[in-house]
């Protein structure tokens, strides 16, 4: 059995770490100011968010019988 050479992987050289200030700046990011900053009007009304979690409850309980 041998041991691998650096030549025998093929994976890129290791990328400079950056500061998680940095990584915010460079993707542009802002603080949460306040939960409406959370806010995503995903359903359009409480009956199309009921029936969402009605099935999403019914499909995760499908096969435990």
């Amino acid at each position: 059995m041998s041991t691998p050479t650096p030549e025998d992987f093929s994976h890129s050289p290791p990328r400079p770490r950056l500061s998680v200030e940095e990584l915010l700046a460079a993707k542009n990011t802002q603080p949460i100011r306040s939960l409406d900053d959370l806010v995503a009007e995903t359903f359009e009304s409480d009956e199309e968010l009921e029936e969402f979690l009605a099935f999403t409850y019914a499909e995760r309980h499908r096969d435990v019988a």
